[in-house]
């Protein structure tokens, strides 16, 4: 890439990162994606699934230039408070931020798009897929639900997170799960109010709750077979009005995370069984709502394979690393079409700039790479490696 472009993706980065879209309010990263594809020839289409975008980009007729494949950078920002006080692009949004790197995965697929139409070397079709409300707003699954696949036909798909504490450019390549299906969970006690000194007439839903803390840990402790990945955290408590009342209600809410169908389904089964226990040892009524968000990411071989080639031909290639427990509604493009999913280091990952780090920016310094990666990786897809 020459300096001219990575100088001209490293303004649009910032640019992003000081214009953050909240999960399903991207309209305006969509339209500046739509611009700068359209400015650069790409065809294009806006709205699909929400606010999705996508360009495409068609070179020959017939024969190899039959081959088509996709590649996927998301947009959403977190509803995060900024601590980048002195960070001269910080956002201007108060409460939104860009603090897991979509706005570098946007622009990096940009500049693939750059790279791709002034390069005359390859056939085929390219769709250019810019996600929205992929931060838990379902918009991998809106935009199949709008017939993503049908409308913009693509025999593979691609895509990347960057990677804190992986060196930057690095790019990891997994053999199978990269990351983890993950699940909200809410538990709802219901009891029966009255006065905190009177706590015989009552039916304290808070007991039940604290009971519940604890045992839940026994489904990652005791119920999944130790050689399986699982995490059940319960992160909310909400219970009470008044100090001097018993609640009617107690509410836990958590996340769960899994790499196998079978490891999901038993915590799942487990968080019921508990819940149904406790409620009936403390005479309470419970409630369980387990809503899965993403399924496991896990790579293609003939695609993993693919990708792997094209990271080393772009820079180093890691091969060694384990899944990460965290989720990525790409998995939901991978049950529709052979994929692969890749990371790419971001530097060094302590001092806050960890992912969902308030204090966290996306590393410019790797645009080259990623946008290198994306381009390289779709001309051998459409060759046929």
């Amino acid at each position: 890439m020459d300096q001219a472009l990575a100088e001209t993706l490293t303004g649009w980065r910032r640019h992003l990162h000081a214009n953050p879209g909240l999960t399903l309010h991207e309209g305006q990263t969509a339209a500046f994606v739509a611009e700068k594809l359209r400015a650069m020839g790409v065809e294009v289409t806006e709205g699909v699934g929400g606010h999705g975008v996508v360009g495409t980009l068609r070179r020959g007729k017939g024969g190899a230039s039959n081959r088509s494949v996709g590649l996927r950078g998301d947009m959403d920002a977190l509803p995060i408070q900024e601590l980048n006080a002195l960070l001269p692009h910080r956002s201007t949004i108060p409460g939104v931020m860009h603090a897991c790197g979509h706005d570098g995965h946007t622009t990096a697929l940009l500049g693939a798009a750059a790279l791709l139409a002034a390069d005359e070397s390859w056939t085929g079709t390219i769709q250019l897929v810019f996600q929205p409300a992929e931060e838990g707003g379902g918009g991998a699954r809106s935009m199949i639900a709008d017939g993503l696949f049908q409308r913009f036909p693509m025999e593979r798909i691609f895509g990347w997170h960057n990677w804190p504490g992986l060196e930057a450019g690095t790019i990891a390549v997994h053999d199978s799960a990269v990351m983890a299906a993950g699940a909200r969970f809410e538990i709802i006690f219901e009891g029966h109010a009255g006065h905190a000194a009177l706590p015989h007439l009552t039916r304290d839903p808070m007991i039940g709750a604290g009971h519940c803390i604890v045992a839940l840990q026994s489904i990652v402790a005791r119920n999944i077979d130790p050689m399986q990945a699982a995490v059940v955290s319960v992160t909310v408590a909400e219970a009470g009005e008044a100090q001097n009342q018993v609640a009617a209600r107690a509410t836990l809410k958590g996340t769960a995370r899994w790499l196998t169908a079978e490891t999901g389904e038993a915590i799942e089964t487990g968080m019921r069984r508990i819940a149904a226990g406790i409620a009936a040892t403390f005479g309470l009524e419970a409630e369980v709502v387990f809503k899965v968000g993403v399924a496991p990411t896990v790579n293609h071989p003939a695609e993993r394979e693919a990708a792997a080639a094209a990271a080393g031909a772009v820079t180093r290639v890691r091969r060694d690393l384990l899944p990460a427990m965290t989720g990525e509604d790409f998995s939901f493009f991978l049950q529709q079409v052979p994929g692969a999913f890749v990371w790419i280091g971001n530097g060094p990952g302590e001092g806050g700039r960890e992912l969902h780090n308030p204090a966290y920016d996306f590393n410019d310094a790797i645009l080259p790479v990623a946008s290198g990666f994306l381009a390289e990786v779709a001309k051998r897809a459409l060759a046929g490696d």
